[in-house]
């Protein structure tokens, strides 16, 4: 009994940081369009560069199935934990995959440990444990992005106000759930350090939608 207690534990984190780990913006840069986004724009890989780079066409699957890496990485976490061991899968297990999730996400195995900044992983683990506090904070990227232009000011923005949301407006069952909304507000400023750098200097790129390749 005790080792299945252990791996109720271990096997959903450890599934939750491989499905991080996929690395969608190099898959598809590389299979669909010979590219490796990490060697373009601002070399990140995720969805804004690549939207930057290969254009919608590339940019809005990424960015959906990154958002679906973390919300099904939680919902995987509840499940192969119960499967286990037949019990609801406690605040610390969720925590630890949410973690493990965005640490693949940020570092790949899949892709030499050089992936993204979490930022849409980390919207799909919100959907999965915060539904209400991350739809909001979606209206908050959205309402900054068209009034600034800037993704990484919507991110850190949508972000720090999260926990907000979370604790005043839709609190949690537990208070560990609560300190990963606050986790995020910390997370997402920590990974941006080179756009808040940028941001103050002015040389900041607004968002413009790159031509895909294969259209040119």
């Amino acid at each position: 009994m005790n080792q299945l207690v252990v791996l109720s534990n271990l096997v959903p984190v450890l599934v939750a940081y491989l499905l991080g780990s996929i690395p969608t913006a190099v898959w598809i840069g590389k299979m669909f369009y010979g590219i490796d986004v990490r060697q373009e724009g601002s070399g990140n890989a995720g969805a804004t560069n690549t939207i930057r780079v290969l254009g919608l066409k590339a940019g809005i699957p990424v960015l959906l199935i990154d958002v679906f890496k973390g919300f099904i990485a939680i919902y995987l976490a509840q499940r192969i934990h119960f499967n286990f061991v037949e019990n609801e899968a406690d605040a610390t297990l969720l925590l630890v995959a949410a973690a493990a999730t965005v640490l693949g996400h940020t570092f790949p195995v899949f892709a030499q440990f050089k992936g993204g900044k979490g930022v849409a992983t980390l919207l799909g683990i919100g959907l999965g444990l915060y539904p209400w506090a991350a739809l909001g904070a979606i209206l908050i990227f959205t309402v900054v992005l068209l009034i600034s232009g800037y993704v990484s000011l919507s991110s850190m923005s949508a972000g720090i106000a999260f926990p907000f949301m979370v604790v005043f407006l839709f609190p949690p069952d537990h208070f560990l759930l609560t300190i990963l909304a606050i986790a995020v507000a910390v997370f997402l400023p920590i990974t941006h350090r080179k756009n808040i750098t940028r941001l103050l200097n002015g040389t900041e790129s607004k968002f413009r939608p790159g031509k895909s390749k294969s259209d040119s």
